[in-house]
């Protein structure tokens, strides 16, 4: 691999970095509410709203069953507006944000519903508002379930941003796309594959790490 490629290569690894990690942290601050929205809503939840809850509930599985491809297209506009451009690592972060967002919400809302009721119940007994049930039960006690499943969203946003590169979004997908197909560079392909591999690995370890000692808390 020549001078030039390797740092393009560096660049382009910092921008699938960069995507993934900005888009995740989007998608656990408005994921993880929407999550508790979901749970809180439900039938028995500790502000049971059928109305509210099915039309949460339709957004999100609107959204997920959206393939991310034609999302990534269809945002456009949308990712217009906000970045001023529709290529580029920037904008790529938007539609990775609107996707992953409901993915994580429908996680965040399964580990929550794990929570034994019991304590909930609980805490109700002793005077607690619904803040304090959210605060001091829920996502505490579903926090290392909350992690795995950031986790897996984390290495769904790798995947998504090197399909963004379909369409010029930059990162590794698109070094891949532009330059190991289009240009028959098999040592750029194969590059690509094994740091992409690599880094979902070391993604998943630092998860199940962090999984480990908050079990080991509990």
């Amino acid at each position: 691999m020549s001078p030039v490629m390797l740092e393009l290569f560096i660049r382009s690894f910092w921008e699938t970095v960069v995507m993934t990690v900005a888009s995740g942290a989007i998608s656990l601050v408005a994921g993880l509410p929407l999550g508790l929205a979901l749970v809180a809503t439900a039938k028995g939840g500790i502000a049971e709203n059928r109305a509210v809850n099915l039309v949460l509930g339709a957004i999100v599985n609107g959204f997920r069953s959206v393939p991310f491809i034609i999302l990534l297209v269809a945002l456009i506009p949308v990712t217009r507006f906000i970045v001023g451009t529709a290529i580029g690592m920037w904008a790529a972060i938007v539609p990775l944000a609107i996707a992953a967002t409901p993915y994580f919400a429908r996680i965040a809302e399964v580990s929550l519903r794990e929570v034994d009721r019991g304590l909930i119940e609980a805490v109700r007994a002793m005077g607690g508002n619904r803040w304090t049930i959210i605060r001091e039960v829920l996502v505490p006690e579903a926090l290392p379930s909350l992690v795995a499943g950031f986790t897996v969203t984390l290495i769904t946003l790798i995947g998504a941003s090197a399909m963004a590169g379909a369409i010029g979004a930059g990162g590794l997908g698109d070094l891949a796309i532009r330059y190991g197909y289009q240009r028959f560079e098999t040592t750029v392909m194969v590059a690509v594959v094994a740091v992409l591999i690599v880094l979902v690995c070391l993604i998943q370890w630092v998860g199940d790490l962090l999984v480990a000692r908050l079990d080991h808390k509990n």
